[in-house]
């Protein structure tokens, strides 16, 4: 099951105390279905919980209705209908609407409360809301072809500080949430805690993760470098060594010398534990470019004596 569908089963599992929240459920459900008009009621979910949850928030309400499964090729969908016409009147009566309305706006008058507001919310997210698998990203959306009600909703996500955004995405209304703080606080607001404490720690998971990378990197850049400038050295000092100037050297200089030919893959701080007396890691990074140094002036003096 996804992410989004083990949100969405939460939802429908959870229990409304009151019936002006049962009502606004019921109003969630008719505002974001399939269809809601004069005929009647059609909600299509691929999630038997959702079309269940469905018939017992209007059954609570007095309006009955009937759940059907139909298949298809991507899997069965489920349909819950509210077609008979005393049923329909009674549910049109329920939220003082005719089914003849040319636009449906969100009627304040149904969602007094904070319950009543998490109650539609939660059923909206029921009919036509997503949510990204935490482990690919930050995303939470609702969607509707209806412009009106997409910017209610809109007013309405923003007055209880979720900070949605609104755009359209092939003709549709798309309402959403790209930050995890307040994708986190929606969930839990709609009755999924348990999949809003799962993205808490996938988020936990993930800057632990990104800290192990930027770790990894930075140390990897390092050795890089430390590769690059042990490279270097080595083959200044081996071309003293070539040359037979080492023991000419001053013995600071020589036991540097030595060291670092016979320890290539240490870093600065490790070598100059090898050395009696022990120098600082500036210094010794002083000598190898003294030494460096020498290297390339007596490679010039050489081969310009060639030529």
């Amino acid at each position: 099951m996804s992410f989004a569908s083990e949100a969405r089963s939460e939802i429908a599992g959870r229990a409304l105390a009151s019936e002006a929240a049962v009502r606004a459920a019921c109003y969630g459900l008719a505002c974001f279905a399939k269809h809601f008009d004069a005929r009647g009621l059609v909600i299509q979910t691929e999630q038997a919980e959702t079309a269940g949850y469905a018939m017992q928030c209007f059954a609570r309400c007095g309006v009955q209705g009937g759940v059907c499964r139909r298949e298809h090729a991507s899997g069965p969908v489920y349909e819950f209908k509210i077609e008979d016409a005393a049923c329909v009147a009674r549910m049109h009566a329920l939220f003082g609407t005719t089914g003849r309305e040319t636009s449906l706006q969100i009627d304040p008058g149904l969602i007094r409360s904070r319950d009543s507001v998490s109650a539609y919310v939660g059923a909206a997210f029921l009919c036509c809301g997503t949510v990204t698998d935490p482990q690919k990203g930050y995303h939470l959306e609702f969607t509707t072809p209806r412009t009106n009600l997409a910017r209610d909703f809109e007013a309405l996500l923003a007055e209880h500080e979720f900070a949605p955004r609104r755009s359209r995405r092939k003709g549709v209304n798309v309402i959403y949430l790209k930050a995890c703080a307040n994708i986190q606080a929606l969930l839990v607001f709609m009755g999924a805690g348990q999949a809003a404490g799962q993205m808490n720690s996938e988020r936990a998971v993930k800057s632990v993760r990104n800290r192990v990378n930027r770790y990894t990197n930075c140390e990897t850049a390092n050795l890089g470098k430390t590769v690059r400038a042990n490279a270097s050295a080595i083959r200044a000092l081996r071309y003293l060594q070539e040359q037979d100037a080492l023991d000419a050297l001053p013995e600071p200089l020589r036991e540097t010398a030595v060291k670092r030919l016979e320890y290539p893959e240490l870093s600065l701080a490790a070598l100059c534990e090898k050395i009696e007396p022990r120098p600082s890691k500036s210094g010794l990074a002083h000598r190898l470019k003294r030494l460096e140094a020498m290297s390339a002036d007596l490679r010039t003096r050489k081969e310009g004596g060639r030529s």
